[in-house]
């Protein structure tokens, strides 16, 4: 009887210790210096143009800003390369190399007039040729109604001979002469001059500010190798690098170089087979491009790189590694089982280098060649994920998300984009505020919160992303420094996504809308598994919790907004809205009747406005609605 309790009670301690582990505590520090976020991180690839040039649906286009897409990389990665701006044509590296029509040009005129205040990327061309005539593709509706094959990539425009056993060999190669010709650096930055220069196309440059620097040189002898067989050495790259950066800037002084635009993870640390050295030193790839990007800098007075920017796709497919990839980026202890090129870093053969932390090394590099305050930012603008499950790229993108608002990083713009993302991209961009703040959890590996608070620090929203794959998990939260308001708080949730696309609009969405009761500036919340929550969480102090912000309001784009802030009403139709603008704690600041012309899109100019969080009422002859608006000015 006596060994009967004493195992009792013993299994009784157990459970409760068991389930007392479960228990992860998430701490957000709103005494500590907030940090800007950059919206850029809000991209995507591809977003308005595709491959062959078809026009953008109305409908997609009403998406992605009810999303919050802030940023569109448009330039087509590969089929960049090659292209003519000023025949408004491209050469295909995985379609036979067939030229095709593409106008960059109507693109640009179509997002600036229906998606205003959206910043797109195109790019430069380094590669020295590009697409001439249409008048020599290969014809692959006659040899097999244009269907793909294993032989699409081989080099058939200009008179190759298919090579019907498939592979990438053509038979008999084509003649790129037939097709493309040379393009200088003069030639592929005169598109600034076209698009923003006096006589031009009347383009706004400031909708216009990132510049790929081409795509993936590294590469080029397998992606282009009709026009460059034998890989273009580093150094020659640089200088290609080096002659466009220049005349850009002289063209444009405030535009964004991003480079050098590197393959994957294997090319983060070399570039083709070369052994890359300075003197006696050797360094890695984007070490070597860095510094050589400084030295040329101190030596000419003229800035070069602006975005050091770098592609990924990885190759993990079990879910328990995917959901910990955004570890990679900054994680001094994270062993990530798919480190390779890392293992040539110092020019051998390393294997016990494990620990990838590119993100880092990079602002090292950054800060030893170019020195403190170099005001030079990081970018990933290809990353794709091999899973098509939506739960767990939902997590990991949500997860990615947050360790680049906590870091600074300037622009991300995924380039495989699966059912899940849409939620996320909506759930960060529309609720997220302007500024980061450092946010811990006792136990980052499985559950990790991602903090951002108002200009006025009258409200913070904190995410809280599960990646355990199948158990809930309970997280207290601490608010130091915050005094929250006490009672119920506002939380939206992503966990249990179907197979099928959910997001349709801001109002029509996954979203599980709950609360909070937030006690003493803490609470505590649970999470399902491979979900994302965001807490709403006002101050003690703030009016906005006395005016009826309604999340169903007419959208406010973009937000945050600078000198001018979209209105899109679809009840008001023909007719007048007032607006009134207020500050946080109720008082009236602006207001302004605008004139409906019938398209539901109104505009309401805000260059008086000073950085911060408003709210902005909307009134006409059927209703009254209120939404928050955030400034940012450039």
């Amino acid at each position: 009887m006596v060994t009967k309790t004493i195992l009792s009670l013993f299994l009784l301690l157990m459970c409760s210790l068991s389930a007392g582990a479960q228990d992860i505590t998430v701490t957000v520090n709103a005494t500590a210096d907030k940090t800007p976020i950059s919206p850029y991180i809000y991209g995507r690839n591809n977003s308005f143009v595709n491959t062959f040039g078809s026009a953008t649906a109305a409908s997609d286009i009403q998406k992605f800003t009810e999303a919050g897409l802030r940023f569109a990389r448009e330039n087509g990665g590969n089929n960049a390369t090659k292209y003519n701006w000023r025949k408004k044509i491209s050469s295909h590296p995985d379609w036979y190399n067939n030229v095709y029509d593409r106008d960059w040009d109507a693109v640009s005129k179509m997002v600036e007039q229906e998606a205003p205040g959206m910043q797109v990327m195109w790019a430069f061309q380094l590669l020295g040729r590009v697409a001439s005539s249409k008048n020599y593709n290969f014809n692959d509706w006659a040899y097999n109604q244009s269907r793909w094959w294993d032989g699409c990539s081989q080099n058939l425009a200009g008179g190759g001979v298919v090579n019907q056993a498939g592979g990438s060999k053509a038979t008999t190669n084509g003649n790129p002469e037939l097709y493309t010709k040379e393009w200088p650096a003069d030639s592929t930055t005169a598109i600034l001059t076209h698009w923003f220069g006096q006589g031009g196309i009347g383009l706004t440059k400031e909708n216009f500010r990132y510049w790929s620097m081409d795509n993936e040189p590294d590469i080029w002898n397998g992606t282009h190798d009709d026009v460059m067989p034998t890989q273009l050495s580093a150094d020659a790259f640089m200088t290609n690098y080096f002659a466009v950066a220049k005349k850009a800037r002289a063209l444009y002084p405030g535009i964004k170089l991003c480079g050098p635009v590197v393959t994957n993870e294997w090319q983060w640390y070399k570039y083709a087979g070369e052994n890359l050295r300075i003197g006696n030193q050797y360094y890695c790839w984007l070490e070597y491009f860095i510094k050589r990007a400084a030295d040329e800098e101190k030596a000419t007075g003229i800035r070069v790189l602006d975005v050091v920017d770098i592609h990924w796709y990885p190759g993990e497919s079990n879910d328990a590694e995917l959901v910990q990839l955004h570890r990679v980026f900054y994680d001094t202890n994270y062993s990530y089982p798919g480190a390779n090129g890392l293992r040539t870093i110092n020019g051998g053969w390393d294997t016990s280098l494990n620990k990838e932390y590119i993100f880092g090394r990079i602002e090292s590099w950054l800060t030893t060649h170019f020195g403190p305050n170099h005001g030079i930012g990081i970018g990933l603008s290809e990353f794709g994920s091999n899973s098509q499950k939506p739960n767990v790229n939902a997590v990991l993108y949500a997860s990615m998300l947050g360790t680049f608002a906590n870091n600074k990083i300037e622009l991300f713009t995924p380039w495989h984009w699966t059912i899940g993302m849409w939620e996320v991209l909506h759930l960060f961009s529309r609720y997220s505020h302007p500024f980061n703040l450092p946010t811990t959890s006792t136990n980052e590996g499985t559950v990790s919160g991602y903090s951002s608070v108002s200009a006025d620090n009258d409200s913070i929203t904190l995410m809280v992303v599960n990646r355990d794959l199948n158990a809930s998990k309970t997280v207290k939260v601490n608010l130091n420094g915050f005094e929250a308001r006490n009672g119920s708080h506002t939380s939206l949730q992503l966990a249990a996504l179907p197979g099928t696309e959910t997001f349709v609009s801001h109002t029509q969405n996954a979203l599980n809308k709950n609360t909070v009761t937030v006690e003493n500036s803490g609470f505590t919340i649970t999470v399902p598994p491979l979900s994302t929550t965001a807490v709403l969480i006002a101050a003690s102090t703030s009016a906005l919790t006395d005016i009826p912000v309604d999340s169903s309001a007419p959208l406010l784009y973009p937000n945050p907004a600078s000198d001018c802030v979209n209105i899109r009403l679809a009840e008001v139709g023909s007719g007048d809205v007032t607006t009134r603008i207020y500050t946080p704690e109720g008082k009236l600041i602006h207001s302004e009747l605008l004139r409906g012309q019938g398209t539901g899109l109104l505009q309401l100019n805000t260059h008086h406005l000073t950085d911060g969080l408003y709210i902005i009422q909307l009134e006409n002859k059927k209703s009254t609605s209120y939404s928050y608006i955030s400034i940012q000015k450039p």
